[in-house]
């Protein structure tokens, strides 16, 4: 089910070359995570962005913020240091969100840590579904769906030839950031495989629009991935692929917070994936498409702490697998049914200096689900999508003083598509979602931190000390979602071959123990007998509130051949049922792009960004200023037939130097930056 459509922004970025070859007609956009199934976006009853080929060649990203950070309802928490980078949508953060690579949920998520383990230059796709998504992914989709596909040989071989390569290179002034990579992929018979290779490293710390270096953000990165494809006939197809990722340098432990020499720490983070794969749709049959997936994700991170050589160690590994079918009949009307089961299991371990680590308790999560989802066709022009899906979920702790969780949860949908004609798309759904406590936010003990004590008064004093209280009654997060949204797509608008595509989109979502994480810095609750009298500390704990986020996103790209524009428009809100602040809600942004192609090989465009104040903060939180930034970005693709798959790329982010943080980031992003980038397919 490989989707080979551009998206209009793609188009957009796309070289003067690429966009002549098209004739400046986009194909029909694609979608296969929103429904398990292939389906034009136009038909997708769901909030949903697309990303893929040349849209995000032309980001020249080092890092997830660059490569998606300016999608509707998409913030990339974290700050400006990769390893720390983590999704945002909609004010839903961390594990709200179900991460898929190439398929197999990656379910890590420690704090401070990050999320994104595959180099960007071998993403071919990245599709963002946006909204409760329980019904057909389970727990975590509460704030959406983010799917990375890498490339495969289809994506990259030319017609008629039996193998090619692919060498890329590129630099970042901001950091000394080096870019490499090396790619070779062939087909013999009935075979394929795909070998890669890429290397990130860097030179220098980051430095802000003020010049300000952003300590121990000097970051190496390396990634390699391979894949084999078996196709013994038509109905059949068998794939075999692994990752390995791994980063190393010096960074605080908290990845998203300024560092200093008294906790700065040698990090060594080792990923490796692996995913066995089997298609099977006979031809003619339309009871039979499935798809059976196993996977595996396997992560040790290791930090050695300079100042006292204290050395942490966290392990976490995911076994799963996934199967999918499609079955098409008639029951009076025609129906499209998508069905399946999901079973995953996850189990983490942390150690400090050789001893268990409290902070990262060792733990096991193990989850079981079956779900399905039809799509009915009332008429012609409107269809009703009805889904079910039941998890059943267990966490197990390693210490009989905690208490084992054993629970069920069952996620309904109910979704109408409208097209009121071939160019327009009307939708509406309303869905459960819902998402399992983490094995840290149940378990977590120990020190969180640690800051100078001082005397409080006669006889009192803080020592100085606030650790992680558990909380094994946590009660899973439940949601209420509502959306409705519409879409618009259409060529020759205002001149033959032009095209046209916005989408508008509103939201609201009635969310029920919602989990919060409250830390009290000085907590009287612990106060107890100590040297010279009483003292006391602080605690960090999770809990259940009531929040709800309600938003609007909205979409424009229009595309005359020789020029093209664009607006993204976000604009989230959210809060606790009793009126508090949640900490969560990124800022109000605006995207305007636009730019030109004044012959064939050449493409030249400007992106600028508008984020609003956030002055809406919890209690004790710093309010964020609105900020600016502007990027420029270029691409040659000479047509001489000695540089025939060369593409030449240049780039200016953060034209005018902005110093500006990400809100909740707390840190700044990165400064001017100067890009270059150069590729060649043979």
């Amino acid at each position: 089910m490989k989707a080979k459509a551009l998206t209009a922004v793609a188009l957009a970025a796309a070289t003067g070359a690429q966009a002549q070859q098209a004739g400046f007609m986009l194909d029909t956009i694609t979608v296969t995570s929103a429904a398990r199934q292939e389906r034009p976006l136009l038909d997708t009853p769901v909030a949903a962005s697309v990303v893929e080929g040349e849209a995000l060649a032309v980001k020249q990203a080092t890092n997830y913020q660059e490569l998606i950070g300016d999608q509707p309802g998409v913030l990339i928490a974290g700050g400006p240091r990769p390893i720390a980078q983590e999704p945002n949508i909609r004010g839903f953060s961390d594990d709200q969100i179900v991460m898929r690579y190439d398929g197999g949920r990656s379910n890590f998520n420690d704090a401070h840590r990050g999320r994104f383990f595959i180099d960007p230059d071998i993403i071919q796709r990245i599709e963002i579904i946006r909204g409760g998504g329980s019904t057909l992914y389970g727990s975590g989709a509460m704030g959406g769906v983010i799917a990375i596909e890498t490339k495969d040989v289809a994506d990259l071989l030319e017609p008629g030839r039996d193998w090619g390569g692919r060498l890329a290179s590129g630099w970042s002034t901001n950091g000394e950031i080096g870019q490499a990579s090396a790619t070779l992929f062939g087909r013999q018979g009935r075979f394929d495989a795909l070998g890669f290779i890429g290397w990130q490293p860097m030179g220098a710390d980051l430095e802000d629009g003020d010049g300000e270096r952003i300590r121990s953000s000097q970051i190496d990165i390396g990634n390699a991935l391979v894949k084999f494809g078996f196709e013994p006939n038509e109905a059949n197809r068998i794939e075999l692929s692994g990752v390995l990722y791994r980063d190393e340098g010096t960074t605080p432990p908290n990845a998203n917070a300024a560092a200093s020499a008294t906790t700065d720490v040698d990090r060594d983070a080792d990923v490796s994936m692996a995913r066995l794969s089997w298609d099977y749709a006979p031809p003619g049959s339309t009871l039979v498409d499935l798809s059976a997936l196993a996977y595996f994700n396997g992560l040790k991170i290791t930090e050695d702490r300079d100042f006292d050589g204290r050395n942490d160690v966290t392990r976490y590994e995911t076994w799963g697998i996934d199967v999918t079918n499609r079955s098409r009949f008639d029951a009076g009307r025609p129906v499209t049914l998508v069905y399946g089961i999901e079973a995953f299991r996850d189990t983490q371990e942390g150690e400090r200096n050789g001893a268990p680590r409290t902070q990262f308790p060792k733990a096991e999560a193990t989850t079981f689900a079956a779900y399905a989802e039809a799509t009915v066709a009332l008429t012609e022009r409107l269809e009703l999508i009805p889904g079910l899906r039941y998890d059943r979920y267990q966490r197990d702790p390693d210490d009989p003083a905690l208490d084992s969780v054993d629970e069920g949860f069952v996620s309904p949908r109910l979704g109408l598509s409208y097209r009121p004609s071939d160019d327009w798309q009307i939708y509406g759904n309303v869905a459960r979602a819902f998402r399992a406590p983490s094995m840290i936010e149940l378990y977590n003990d120990g020190v969180h931190f640690a800051t100078a004590g001082f005397p409080m008064g006669p006889g009192l004093s803080f020592s100085g000390v606030n650790s992680f209280v558990p909380n094994p009654d946590l009660e899973p997060e439940r949601s209420t979602q509502v959306e409705i949204g519409t879409r618009f797509s259409r060529q020759g608008v205002l001149r033959e071959g032009d095209s046209l595509d916005l989408s508008a989109n509103a939201y609201y979502a009635d969310v029920d123990d919602f989990i919060n994480q409250t830390v009290t810095f000085i907590d009287f609750s612990t106060m107890a007998p100590g040297p010279g009298g009483m003292v006391v500390g602080g605690t960090t704990t999770t809990e259940n509130v009531d929040a709800r986020l309600w938003g609007f996103e909205g979409t424009l790209d229009y595309d005359a051949g020789p020029w093209f524009a664009g607006l993204i428009l976000t604009v989230p809100r959210g809060e606790e049922t009793g009126g508090g602040a949640l900490g969560s809600i990124p800022q109000d942004r605006l995207t305007v792009s636009g730019g030109f192609r004044p012959a064939a090989a050449w493409a030249f465009g400007a992106r600028a960004t508008f984020a609003a104040e956030q002055d809406d903060v919890p209690e004790e939180s710093l309010p964020a200023d609105g900020w600016t930034t502007v990027d420029l970005f270029a691409s040659w693709a000479p047509q001489m037939a000695a540089l025939e798959g060369t593409v030449f790329r240049a780039g200016i982010d953060n034209l005018f130097d902005e110093t500006y943080a990400i809100y909740p980031n707390g840190l700044n992003q990165p400064g001017r930056t100067f890009k270059i980038a150069a590729a060649v397919a043979f």
